[in-house]
C-alpha cells in the first residue's frame, strides 16, 4: 500500500455542485481550471494541488478517499465538514 499519495481537489458547499463539476471534467474541463473557477479552498489558486501527503495529515472521509483511488482518477463527491470535495489523484509513491 502507497505510504504516499499526491491529490488535487476542488471544495464546493453542495453535493449537486461538485456531481455537476465532476460531469464538467468528464467532458474535458481541465481539473485545474475547473479548481482555479470555483474552489473555495486556498488551494484552489494552484489548480487544487495538495502536494504529498501520508495517513493522519486529511480528515478521515477524504484520506480514505484518497488512498484508495488510482493515480488519473476523479472521485465522486466525498463529503467532510467543509463541505463536498471532488479529488484528482496524481501519484502514489511507497
Amino acid at each position: 500500500m502507497a505510504q504516499f499519495v499526491k491529490a488535487s481537489h476542488i471544495l464546493v458547499k453542495t453535493e449537486e455542485e461538485a456531481s455537476k463539476l465532476k460531469e464538467e471534467i468528464k467532458g474535458g474541463k481541465a481539473f485545474a481550471q475547473a479548481a482555479q473557477e470555483v474552489s473555495l479552498c486556498p488551494s484552489g489558486r494552484n489548480g487544487g494541488d495538495l502536494g504529498y501527503f501520508t495517513k493522519g495529515q486529511m480528515v478521515k472521509e477524504f484520506e480514505d478517499a484518497a488512498f484508495s483511488m488510482e493515480v488519473g482518477e476523479v472521485s465522486d463527491p466525498i463529503k467532510t465538514q467543509f463541505g463536498y470535495h471532488l479529488i484528482y489523484l496524481t501519484d502514489k509513491k511507497d
